[in-house]
């Protein structure tokens, strides 16, 4: 039986989280559909927006993410200083721009005197919208709902587009995090939708490459900050040139046509992450096959299921892949 997500949320033990959401029927997301004959590569574009303008509103960072044919990949960081250091009118403005909240806090957005005996109700809507605007179920919800209703309009048809409820994982320790990230970032090259990274459309591996490229980092994306943790502004705490060299180098090995080899430069990444050469290759190409909850070492998983009050530690064998020093 499928737990309640509150139940699988534990920001202090983690801000990131991979979540999944599949179609439920035969027609495809996007790609070709065999049966119908019909292309539905549109619909990238549909995520891809949709997907950074809630980053956009909420208090919630794109790290990875991946189109593919029945199912999208996002990797999220939850960012609640940024929720909480919102003022009150911040909240309401974030919050209208994807519901039209009510007559109070329209009124109080706009800067109109609230009555006394308003107020109250006012801090309380307050207080639940921001709560929300950095809450992950509400994000994903913002997400399939729109897409769903677009794809049956456009299927001509009613019913449910995606499975009932998305699948999300907490990410516990940094290998954990790097380890999804490059997951999804290969989604396409193990699917044999692209060959290399760079080819790999509507991907986020794909944005950060275009923005290396040019001396950048995509905007839309959570930025790689490099290795000094010290005054650093949030972001993924590795280098963004070793993260693309570990995947590119990744990517060659796991197509069967290509050859390649970890660099050495990607094995000195995977020993701070304290990762063997064949654990990271069965992480990234098995993944989803390894872990159907939280991901991290055994002692993070203890110590979440801790904060959890979760009486027994599910998916105990799945930490070997993640060796403690």
């Amino acid at each position: 039986m499928p737990r309640p997500r509150r139940t699988q949320i534990s920001l202090e033990d983690t801000p990131y989280y991979h979540c999944c959401s599949r179609v439920v029927r035969r027609a495809f997301l996007c790609g070709d559909d065999k049966f119908s004959g019909k292309n539905y590569d549109h619909r990238r574009s549909w995520i891809e927006t949709l997907l950074f303008e809630l980053e956009t509103v909420f208090a919630i960072d794109v790290a990875a993410f991946a189109v593919m044919s029945n199912h999208l990949h996002v990797v999220l960081h939850i960012d609640v200083e940024t929720a909480n250091r919102w003022t009150d009118r911040e909240v309401l403005e974030q919050w209208h721009k994807l519901f039209n909240g009510d007559d109070l806090t329209r009124k109080f957005a706009k800067g109109e005197l609230v009555e006394p005996h308003e107020v109250v109700r006012l801090r309380h809507a307050i207080a639940i919208y921001r709560s929300r605007l950095c809450d992950l179920s509400w994000f994903m919800r913002c997400l399939n709902e729109p897409i769903a209703r677009q794809a049956n309009q456009e299927d001509n048809c009613t019913g449910r587009f995606w499975e009932g409820r998305f699948k999300s994982q907490a990410l516990l320790d940094e290998a954990a995090v790097l380890a999804c990230m490059a997951y999804v970032d290969l989604n396409p090259i193990r699917a044999m939708m692209a060959d290399t990274p760079e080819q790999s459309e509507h991907t986020s591996i794909q944005l950060r490459i275009k923005a290396a490229l040019k001396g950048e980092q995509p905007k839309k994306l959570l930025s790689f900050i490099g290795n000094e943790r010290a005054h650093q502004p949030k972001g993924i705490a590795f280098s963004l040139q070793d993260y693309l060299e570990l995947v590119d180098d990744t990517g060659r090995i796991i197509r069967n046509d290509k050859r390649g080899a970890i660099s050495e430069n990607s094995a000195k990444l995977l020993r701070r992450l304290n990762i063997p050469r064949d654990n990271w290759l069965k992480l990234t190409t098995e993944f989803g096959k390894l872990f159907h909850g939280p991901v991290g070492t055994l002692q993070e998983l203890t110590h979440y299921c801790e904060h959890l009050e979760k009486r027994r530690r599910h998916f105990v064998t799945s930490c070997q892949h993640f060796p403690t020093d």
